[in-house]
Order: C-alpha cells, then sequence, then structure tokens
C-alpha cells in the first residue's frame, strides 16, 4: 500500500504559526520600560506608550484600579493589559499595563485628565520606577516656578 506524502508547505505553515505564537507570548510576557531623559516607552506586546515627562501632572501608588469597561485587551491570571474606558470620563481612555493585580500599581495622571496604571512582577522594580517618575516630575514642577 502507498502512504501518502505530506507537503512540506503545511510543516513550514505549523512551524511558522508556533514561532509566531511564541513571540507574541513574549511581547506580552512583561512590560518592557525604556527611560530616557525627557521620556518613557512603555510596550507590551501590541500596546505602546511613549509618555514625556513634562506631561506628568500627578504620581501615585494604588492598591486596586478602578473598574473600567475594556476597549480592547486582555486578562490573564494575574496580567491586565488593554485600553479601558473611563467609567467618569467615558471619552477619556485608561491604559493599563499591569503584570501582577496582588500588588501595588503606579497611578499617572498625564496631560492634566489622562490616567496610566502600571506595575512590574517584582514590587522593587515597580518601586524604583515610582521614585523615578516622581523625582522626573517634581524637577519639572521645580523648573516652572
Amino acid at each position: 500500500m502507498r502512504r501518502k506524502k505530506r507537503h512540506w508547505v503545511w510543516n513550514l505553515l505549523i512551524v511558522v504559526t508556533l514561532i509566531v505564537c511564541a513571540l507574541a507570548f513574549t511581547a506580552h510576557y512583561k512590560n518592557w520600560v525604556s527611560t530616557d531623559d525627557d521620556h518613557m516607552e512603555i510596550l507590551s506586546g501590541i500596546y505602546y506608550k511613549d509618555l514625556p515627562y513634562s506631561s506628568l501632572n500627578r504620581v501615585d501608588m494604588v492598591d486596586k484600579i478602578p473598574s473600567m469597561e475594556r476597549i480592547n485587551g486582555f486578562s490573564a491570571w494575574m496580567m491586565e493589559k488593554g485600553v479601558f474606558r473611563d467609567s467618569l470620563k467615558p471619552e477619556n481612555k485608561v491604559y493599563v499595563y499591569v503584570d501582577d493585580l496582588s500588588r501595588e500599581k503606579i497611578r499617572i495622571l498625564y496631560q492634566d485628565s489622562l490616567l496610566l496604571f502600571m506595575n512590574f512582577r517584582d514590587s522593587t522594580r515597580t518601586g524604583q520606577l515610582y521614585e523615578f517618575l516622581k523625582k522626573q516630575r517634581d524637577s519639572l514642577a521645580g523648573d516652572t516656578k
């Protein structure tokens, strides 16, 4: 009896699909943050935010994020990522980059009314970023006086 030969295209398609899935998981696995002299860049999968320090109005630590309506994004285990709609101001988007919902989160108010919540799995790294952002905001607030 003759055995059917599988076409090489299907094998290639399966391998490419597995690689793309692995890359997507790696990109969403954690928040990738880059800080420069005048701005901070946050990348988490397909979600990207460029945040100039000059636009920071307030930086706080909070235990919980408020309940909001998800525009797009996902929740998995203790992770919450995406763009949400503020329940008090529905026209405003709230960006959420939370790696661990059980830990404290950095709440950033910028451009007078926009919100961003973020943290890392490592609470020490979250605390260091919080102190850095607080220092950046305070130094810019001191320059304007």
